[in-house]
């Protein structure tokens, strides 16, 4: 009984942190509209770092050289989707941005059959073939209603995929948490190298964009990765991770409350998207010997990037 109790308040707080972070899309979107992209990156991760080690002593304890190796390489692909992710937020809406940054989970299996070399499965199949209808549908349906926002987010889903193979793959073998502080902190130099040779930003200027920091720093990227990590030792990486699919659904929810509509084509073009994210993480309780590339379980439960925009 108490073990069940345990697992349901778990559940519940994954579902917030999915909720959280589909929310970050809207608020990320309109603090990059008042304050430089890489300078916004710089300071939310740098914020993020301290909070994830203030939350997680033991990320600093347990580091390792050879996780610092590993943190780097990841940490470049999380650069990359975080920064096409903000980038692409400046020319499409929050909702859309959401959606297409779910495909990641779509993405990455198929990733991983053509690098291993195997046949895909029925299962990946349908959950690629749902995910691309409702892309085009999402998209406007050929109608003119892509745009170089939405590309720039997608190229952040295959940034985002290229993240979670180096998670599954040799960082497997490292825990993840100094995994996470490693990965937090390159972001922030990165970010905060670029922002330093070409944007003359200066503090924030109000206090949306100093309360976007916080939020998606602190609560967004500490808190929320701290949970996560917590819940995955007591559930299944399956479930945990159907559970944080319904993030674009939330970020999706939050653009309505800020204005946007996706239309009739966009809401179908959504759920397919989402159908097919369910149907791609499925594999993951398919055993790897039957033609699908699966992950294997880190050190501290499954790799699932760290979340939200």
């Amino acid at each position: 009984m108490v073990r069940t109790l345990r697992q349901y308040w778990i559940q519940l707080a994954l579902v917030g942190v999915a909720a959280v972070w589909g929310g970050t899309f809207v608020i990320v979107k309109n603090a990059v509209a008042q304050y430089p992209l890489y300078a916004f990156l710089a300071l939310r991760f740098a914020i993020a770092a301290i909070a994830f080690a203030a939350v997680s002593p033991a990320s600093v304890r347990l580091m390792r050289r050879e996780t610092l190796g590993v943190g780097l390489l990841a940490g470049a692909f999380l650069t990359a989707g975080y920064v096409f992710q903000t980038w692409g937020l400046q020319d499409t809406s929050a909702s859309k941005a959401a959606f297409i940054t779910g495909m990641f989970v779509v993405i990455t299996p198929v990733l991983q059959a053509l690098l291993l070399h195997r046949a895909p499965g029925t299962r990946m199949v349908l959950g690629v073939a749902l995910a691309v209808a409702g892309l085009w549908l999402l998209s406007g349906g050929g109608g003119g209603g892509w745009t170089v926002g939405d590309t720039r987010v997608f190229l952040c889903a295959v940034a985002y995929s290229g993240h979670m193979i180096v998670l599954g793959g040799i960082g497997h073998h490292h825990d993840i948490r100094p995994l996470t502080l490693v990965q937090l902190a390159t972001v922030a130099v990165v970010c905060g190298a670029v922002s330093a040779a070409f944007e003359s930003a200066g503090l924030p200027p109000g206090a949306d964009v100093w309360g976007a920091l916080v939020l998606t720093g602190v609560l967004g990227s500490a808190v929320a990765f701290a949970v996560q990590t917590y819940a995955q030792r007591f559930l299944s990486p399956t479930k945990t991770a159907l559970i944080l699919t319904s993030e674009p659904a939330f970020g999706g929810i939050f653009g309505w409350f800020a204005g946007e509509r996706l239309g009739i084509g966009g809401l179908a073009g959504a759920a397919l998207i989402l159908s097919g994210m369910v149907v791609s993480e499925l594999l993951g309780a398919k055993a790897p010997g039957e033609g699908e590339a699966a992950f294997e379980p880190s050190v501290e439960g499954p790799p699932v990037r760290l979340g939200g925009e």
